[in-house]
């Protein structure tokens, strides 16, 4: 007998890493057979995100996109995947955090009346402008939600508050936790060229810096920026990598800031694998990124963060990030310190990764099982207790 066909859809880089775990519990525990649907959004990414654990869409879609809106890519998303769901019905879909392929495939499930599990789900700023348009994605999804696996008890709250029952919520942990671990443990070398190219400097230091949102883009940038420059002049033993957002604007004012300047490689995106090991060997990481702030907690390195506000606020509460926005004197003044005091830097982390623990997915996959009554509820992540010692 067939097992039930779980469609997971993945858009965007950070999608296919996020699902990727989930896709090897599901077949681990041997109860439904993950199908993993690539929406079109951001094919070559998708494809290149997956590759790092050694899997392959099992359907690609094709979206054609003259505009480049929001509008057009969402309505081309949804006519792909209802026609998916018509000719190939899964048992339950499962679409991951806030992008346009999110909101796309919690759409068309909901229309044909699949179960949506939302992975991922009650990260909230309150903002519907920052980030945008995340956070009316995630919203939305919320409300045609059957499952909704929360990342950290925080996010469940959030979905309480909004009336989702109780019954209807798991806090499972977040499965970047599982794929990042998972990915940094090989030990892959570098496939980066500029990567593989650095210098291996006894006693160097690693700072990593991504500004990647379109919030960052243009002046706060440059004040990013400038700030990244006067921590490398004052700083003799620090290296920075900067992997930069393709966008050829964007790629133009970073190395008008930084190329050239000794101990700094400005590379093109980089690939997963790259990125993990980046994380794993870095002191100190400057990011807008959301995914970055779960994942850095769990090699100890603390997060500055390039936003003016975060829904990830579990790391701000743990201690293993600080919010600095673009404030060029507020960056250096912050890096300064935990560039001048290890202690005060190993301390951010002490109390380890309030994301996760590492059986995000194994929690994952037995939720979308129990849905269809295949298996019993996993008890939820323990509770993320912030240890003494540790920074507040």
């Amino acid at each position: 007998m067939s097992l039930p066909e779980i469609h997971l859809i993945a858009g965007t880089r950070p999608e296919a890493v996020k699902l990727a775990p989930v896709v090897a519990a599901m077949r681990a525990a041997g109860l439904l057979t993950p199908v993993l649907v690539a929406s079109g959004q951001h094919p070559t990414m998708v494809g290149q995100a997956l590759a790092a654990f050694d899997l392959t869409p099992d359907v690609i879609l094709t979206v054609s996109r003259q505009s480049g809106a929001q509008a057009e890519l969402l309505t081309a998303m949804v006519a792909q995947l209802d026609a998916l769901f018509a000719e190939r019905p899964p048992a339950a879909v499962i679409v991951q955090g806030d992008t346009t392929t999110s909101l796309a495939g919690a759409l068309a499930a909901f229309w044909r009346r699949i179960p949506v599990v939302h992975l991922e789900a009650g990260l909230r700023s309150g903002d519907l402008d920052s980030p945008f348009p995340e956070e009316a994605n995630r919203r939305l999804v919320a409300q045609v939600a059957a499952l909704h696996l929360a990342p950290t008890p925080l996010a469940e709250q959030n979905l309480l508050d909004e009336g989702i029952p109780a019954a209807d919520v798991l806090v499972t942990g977040n499965t970047v936790v599982d794929a990042t671990l998972a990915v940094a443990g090989r030990r892959l070398p570098f496939a980066d060229p500029a990567l593989a190219a650095r210098p291996a400097v006894a006693g160097r230091r690693l700072v990593l810096v991504t500004a990647h949102r379109r919030e960052s883009w243009g002046e706060p940038l440059d004040r990013i920026l400038s700030a990244v420059r006067t921590l490398v002049q004052r700083y003799e033993d620090i290296e920075v990598v900067l992997p930069s957002h393709p966008n050829p604007a964007v790629r133009a004012q970073v190395d008008a800031a930084l190329a050239g300047l000794p101990r700094v490689t400005i590379t093109d995106p980089v690939s997963y694998p790259d990125l993990s090991r980046l994380l794993s060997e870095a002191y100190l990481v400057l990011t807008d990124s959301g995914g970055i702030q779960e994942e850095a907690p769990s090699f100890g390195v603390p997060a500055l963060v390039l936003r003016e506000v975060t829904e990830r606020v579990e790391s701000l509460h743990a201690g293993c990030a600080l919010l600095v926005g673009a404030d060029e004197d507020l960056i250096v003044k912050e890096a300064a310190a935990l560039l001048d005091d290890r202690g005060r830097r190993d301390a951010m982390t002490a109390a380890g990764n309030p994301y996760g623990d590492g059986h995000a997915a194994a929690r994952t996959a037995r939720a979308t099982a129990a849905l269809l009554g295949l298996d019993t509820r996993p008890v939820a992540l323990p509770p993320f207790v912030l240890t003494p010692g540790a920074a507040q």
